[in-house]
């Protein structure tokens, strides 16, 4: 059965974004010496993508406007909004948590969760995520975008598989026990 992996960076205070959406302060100390390719070492075992439309519509008008940057993978858009599916981009109304169960029995490689805080939420109050991949970022951002809602009432124990340093940023893996 496929994974479901959260992948995702995070400021020390735990936000995804600062309080105007952005994400400009993603970076670690500067020194590209340091840095490691996590993401090509992540994305070798995935070939589905989950979003919501703020991630997608800020992958596509800010961050990657000039070309679709997840195209050798399949990406499912969570929306209400609408929009025109294609063979590897769909956008769908479908519950998050049906479409993951859904997924999950589908023949392939696993599910990486990209964001936004919505959908990640809706996900762990269901305790649906397999693998929390962490990287978190040196900033204290004091507002924006948390990862995690505080008081769903769920508590759920994590093992920690891994840890790594680079650039000033923390990777920490968990998944669940």
């Amino acid at each position: 059965m496929k994974k479901v992996k959260l992948f995702i960076a995070m400021s020390l205070d735990g936000y995804i974004a600062d309080s105007c959406g952005g994400v400009d302060w993603l970076s670690g100390h500067g020194n590209d010496e340091e840095n490691l390719d996590v993401y090509s070492e992540f994305v070798k075992d995935i070939d589905t993508i989950l979003m919501g439309w703020n991630t997608y519509h800020q992958i596509t008008t800010e961050l990657s406007p000039d070309e679709w940057i997840y195209k050798d993978f399949t990406t499912y858009v969570i929306t209400h909004r609408g929009g025109i599916s294609s063979d590897i981009i769909r956008f769908t109304e479908q519950n998050p948590v049906d479409l993951v169960k859904q997924l999950r029995r589908e023949t392939g490689k696993d599910i990486w969760i990209c964001g936004g805080a919505n959908l990640i939420q809706q996900l762990v109050a269901e305790d649906m995520i397999d693998q929390y991949y962490i990287t978190v970022i040196p900033t204290i951002l004091g507002s924006g975008i948390r990862l995690f809602k505080t008081g769903n009432g769920r508590k759920i124990p994590l093992k920690l598989v891994k840890t790594q340093s680079y650039n000033g940023m923390t990777d920490l893996i968990y998944t669940r026990k």
